[in-house]
C-alpha cells in the first residue's frame, strides 16, 4: 500500500520512519515534508488545496492519507476525502473542534463533568479585563483558535493578563483570536497522554511531557515545543488508568452522544494537580515534538491502529512499547519564537545520526544540491534511546554537539524533571 502523509514537521517526519517499517507498505509520500525525506517522496502540497490532495491520491495510487498537522483537520480535508471514497486518519471537522475552539472544548468539559480549570468565554476587552481584575493573577488567557502553539499566556500579574487581552482581540492571532478563553491558573506538572480512538472503542497509548517555553528552567514565551521525553514519571498506570476514566473516556462519549463521534488521536494536555490530572486543552493529532519520542519507542506496526481508528475495531488492535527511555531535543533558529533567518546550511547530520541510539528527525529544514538548509523555527529533532532517562540525554546532546550550525541553538535541560527523578532513585 502507498501512504500520504500531510505535512511538513518533525512529527510528519517521524510518522514516514515509524510507517515505512511496515510490511503493508510499500512507498510513503510526504506533502510537502521536508529536507529530511527522500526527493522522490516528497510532493508540493500542503493540504491546504483539497482537490490538489485528490489528485495526488489518484495519480500515485495512494491507499491511506495521515494528516498530520491540525489546520487541515480544522478545516475538514478528512471529510473531503471521505465524500470521494478515500480513507484518511484524521477527525472530521466537526470533531477537530475539539482543537479548534478552546471554548467548545471547554464547554463540552463543563457538560461532561470533565477535570478542567474554571473558565470565562469573552469576545469583548471591558468584561475580560474586569473578571481578570475580580480573579486576579497568575492567570491564563487563551485565544480560542488555532494559533500555531503560541496562542496561550500565562500572566503573572493583572495588567500582563490586561494586555494579552488586548493584544488578542486586537488581532495578534488573527481570525483564532476573535473569542478568547480566561482560565485559572492551575499549579502542578505538565503531561501530555495520546489515545486513538474510533469514535466508540478507546486504545491508550503512552505519555510523554514536552517543554514548550524557549528558554532553560522553563523560562521565557511559549513555543510550539523545544523537547520532549517519554516515559513521564508522573503518569504511572494508575494516573494513566484514571485520566482515561476521567478524561478521555468521558469526552469520546460526549462526542458520540452529540453526532459527532471522534475519530483519530486524542492529545490531552494535562496538568497533574494535588487534585488529580485535570485538562488543560485537547489536540486532535499527535504532539510535536512528543510524536517523536512516542515513534521511537513503538514496537508494533502502527498502520492497523490507525486504519482501525479511521475504519472501526481499534478494540481488536494491540501496540507494544520498549520499556527504554526517549528522549528529542529540538534545534531552533535564533530568534525563534519571533524572526528568524532562513538559508543557512546544516552540517554534520551524518555524524550526528551515526551515534548509538540516535534518530534525526527534521522539521524546518529544505535540501538542495545534496545540501540541508534551514528553513523554519523548529529545524530539527535529535532523538535518542536509552536504558535510562541520562544516557538517552547523553546520546541526545552528544549528536546535538556534532551538528555544524552556527544559528542554530536548543535548550540544554531537556528531560530534567526525569533527570531529578531518576537521580533521586539512584
Amino acid at each position: 500500500m502507498n501512504l500520504l502523509i500531510i505535512g511538513s514537521g518533525g512529527r510528519e517526519h517521524a510518522l514516514a520512519w515509524a510507517l515505512s517499517r511496515s510490511p503493508h507498505v510499500s512507498r510513503v509520500y510526504c506533502a510537502p515534508g521536508n529536507g529530511g525525506i527522500a526527493d522522490d517522496l516528497r510532493l508540493d502540497a500542503d493540504g491546504t488545496d483539497f482537490a490538489q490532495v485528490e489528485a495526488i491520491v489518484r495519480e500515485r495510487d495512494i491507499g491511506f492519507v495521515i494528516v498530520g498537522p491540525e489546520a487541515p483537520l480544522v478545516a475538514g480535508l478528512v471529510d473531503y476525502l471521505a465524500e470521494r471514497g478515500i480513507a484518511a486518519f484524521g477527525p472530521s471537522a466537526a470533531a477537530a473542534r475539539l482543537e479548534g475552539s478552546k471554548g467548545f472544548t471547554k464547554d463540552l468539559c463543563a457538560r461532561a463533568s470533565i477535570p478542567t480549570a474554571a473558565y470565562r468565554r469573552f469576545t469583548d476587552a471591558a468584561p475580560a479585563k474586569a473578571f481578570i481584575r475580580e480573579t486576579g493573577a497568575p492567570i491564563v488567557v487563551k485565544a480560542d483558535g488555532l494559533a500555531a502553539g503560541k496562542g496561550v499566556i500565562i500572566a503573572a500579574t493583572v495588567a500582563e493578563a490586561e494586555t494579552a487581552v488586548d493584544n488578542i482581540l486586537g488581532g495578534q492571532f488573527g481570525s483564532a483570536g476573535a473569542e478568547l478563553v480566561i482560565e485559572e491558573f492551575l499549579e502542578g506538572e505538565e503531561a501530555s497522554f495520546f489515545a486513538l480512538v474510533d469514535g466508540e472503542n478507546v486504545l491508550p497509548l503512552i505519555a510523554a511531557q514536552d517543554h514548550k517555553r524557549v528558554g532553560e528552567g522553563d523560562s521565557g514565551p511559549n513555543t510550539g515545543g523545544m523537547g520532549a521525553y517519554s516515559p513521564a514519571p508522573v503518569m504511572d498506570a494508575a494516573m494513566c488508568d484514571r485520566v482515561m476514566e476521567d478524561i478521555i473516556k468521558p469526552t469520546v462519549a460526549a462526542m458520540a452522544a452529540d453526532g459527532t463521534p471522534f475519530r483519530g488521536v486524542l492529545f490531552a494536555g494535562l496538568m497533574i494537580t494535588g487534585k488529580g490530572p485535570q485538562l488543560i486543552e485537547y489536540n486532535v493529532r499527535f504532539g510535536d515534538p512528543e510524536c517523536q519520542v512516542l515513534m521511537m519507542r513503538l514496537q508494533s506496526d502502527l498502520l492497523p491502529a490507525l486504519i482501525a481508528s479511521a475504519k472501526g475495531g481499534l478494540d481488536r488492535v494491540a501496540l507494544h512499547w520498549s520499556e527504554a527511555c526517549a528522549v528529542t531535543v529540538v534545534m531552533a533558529a535564533e530568534g525563534y519564537p519571533g524572526s528568524y533567518a532562513k538559508g543557512e546550511v546544516i552540517g554534520g547530520l551524518d555524524a550526528a545520526a551515526g551515534v548509538e541510539g540516535v534518530q534525526i528527525f527534521h522539521a524546518g529544514t529544505a535540501g538542495s544540491h545534496g545540501e540541508i538548509h534551514a528553513n523554519g523555527g523548529r529545524v530539527l529533532n535529535v532523538t535518542a534511546t536509552g536504558a535510562t532517562v541520562s544516557q538517552a540525554v547523553e546520546r541526545a546532546y552528544r549528536a546535538v554537539d556534532l551538528i555544524d550550525w552556527p544559528g542554530g541553538f536548543c535548550r540544554r535541560d531537556i528531560a530534567w524533571r526525569a533527570l531529578a527523578r531518576e537521580r533521586t532513585k539512584g
